[in-house]
């Protein structure tokens, strides 16, 4: 059976990140790569590790004519353009077999269904991809635990964090770019997880209803003086013109249709964690039996001293975002494996190959938008969004938060 053919279509931190979890992943290879910076780079590691021919295509809608799958890398801002290129290219007789899209689906609502109905007509499959869903100590958290729930019943709360010190490019720190800030690049994860996690054993994802979201967002450490001339220097993003949230947490309620019973989901998110690198930290609580993980428990730690420190070449080849490169350091050997990149991979081969639904598609995605986006609405009115009033939801529709409009200092305090 010959291997299907990706074309990637993104170049920057994540797209590389997918690449090391291809190597990992049967019957793929990357045929295609389309990328707004220069992507010889990304198109020789492809050819170093064996991954493809890695040909680079000046724009993805023709790089649609000669790969099977698109998958979409690339910034948050550039999608809706992205999608229109995917959708003439089916237009002129593309045969994808599926188009991939990683979190979060779109910057709002309004992104989420355009880009939603543009391709859904094609009938092509639409895979959405969120990484926590499919990190191996989530499913075997559930695996583990289905007999129990099935016994003493579901867990009632879940807590999902995801924190590090902050994004790689600029565009990320640039509330219109992206979306807003830490919770439209984040807390999709941790809402996401939740959601999947609160899930009785048996039902499908999205089976819980939400009924209401309550969260705070805040400008914390990157919107403090100092921390801001930083900010500017490194990446030309002015936080006292356009600042962003880098702190967001939050609960959303969700309801059993069958039995009325109510489940929580707290998320808390930021990019102010300075300690070893990025920490996703998940437990569970149910009626007689919990769980927790954290990414930073490794069985592989090293120590640097000071004398060493300058040999050091790459502290992020130890882990994501790693803040130092002396003292007692933690290392993750298989970070793509590690975080669920490799099995999003697998499922979604597996799911193009059989033809069964991936775990998640891009209806799940556009409610995870939802969601993120009833988060922003909450904090810009200090209260409760009730999911469960048809006002609100049509309100949702069309919501573009203030921090997206690059409106922020309306609602985040500068000192």
């Amino acid at each position: 059976m010959s291997a299907l053919r990706f074309g990637l279509v993104g170049g920057g931190f994540y797209a590389r990140f997918q690449l090391r979890a291809l190597e990992q992943v049967r019957g793929v290879e990357v045929a295609g790569l389309v990328s707004r910076r220069p992507p010889e780079a990304i198109a020789q590691y492809v050819r170093e590790k064996r991954l493809g021919e890695g040909r680079i295509f000046p724009s993805v809608r023709e790089m649609a004519h000669h790969v099977d799958v698109v998958a979409i890398y690339a910034p948050n801002f550039a999608r809706v353009a992205i999608v229109e290129e995917i959708a003439k290219a089916l237009e002129e007789g593309a045969k994808l077999r599926a188009v991939i899209c990683d979190k979060p689906l779109a910057r709002n609502l309004r992104e989420a269904n355009q880009m939603i109905s543009r391709l859904e007509p094609f009938g092509v499959p639409l895979i959405y991809y969120e990484n926590q869903l499919h990190m191996k100590a989530v499913k075997a958290a559930r695996t583990q635990l289905e007999p129990v729930m099935s016994t003493m019943g579901p867990l009632a709360l879940v807590r999902a964090s995801e924190e590090h010190a902050g994004p790689h490019s600029a565009w990320f720190w640039d509330p219109t770019q992206q979306g807003g800030g830490v919770m439209t690049d984040m807390g999709c994860h941790s809402v996401a997880v939740a959601w999947y996690l609160l899930t009785p054993p048996g039902k499908p994802l999205g089976y819980l209803q939400p009924v209401s979201v309550q969260a705070d967002l805040s400008l914390l450490k990157w919107g403090r003086p100092e921390w801001r001339e930083q900010l500017k220097a490194r990446f030309g993003v002015d936080y006292t013109k356009t600042p962003a949230d880098d702190f967001a947490t939050g609960l959303i309620t969700f309801r059993n249709p069958e039995t009325n019973v109510l489940s929580k989901a707290q998320f808390t998110v930021s990019w102010m964690y300075d300690k070893q690198g990025l920490r996703v930290m998940i437990d569970g609580l149910g009626p007689g039996y919990a769980f927790e993980f954290n990414t930073l428990r490794s069985p592989l730690d090293v120590f640097v001293g000071d004398v060493a420190a300058a040999a050091v070449a790459d502290a992020e080849a130890a882990l994501e975002k790693q803040q130092a490169t002396r003292g007692l350091l933690t290392v993750q050997p298989n970070e793509a494996d590690l975080y669920g990149y490799v099995d999003e991979n697998i499922d979604a081969v597996e799911a193009i190959l059989t033809g069964r639904p991936a775990l998640m598609d891009w209806r799940f995605g556009r409610e995870v938008v939802k969601l993120t986006m009833a988060a922003y609405l909450s904090a810009e009115r200090k209260a409760v969004v009730d999911l469960t009033d048809p006002a609100t939801v049509e309100y949702l529709e069309n919501y573009i938060p203030l921090i997206q409009q690059g409106k922020g200092r309306e609602v985040l305090h500068l000192p």
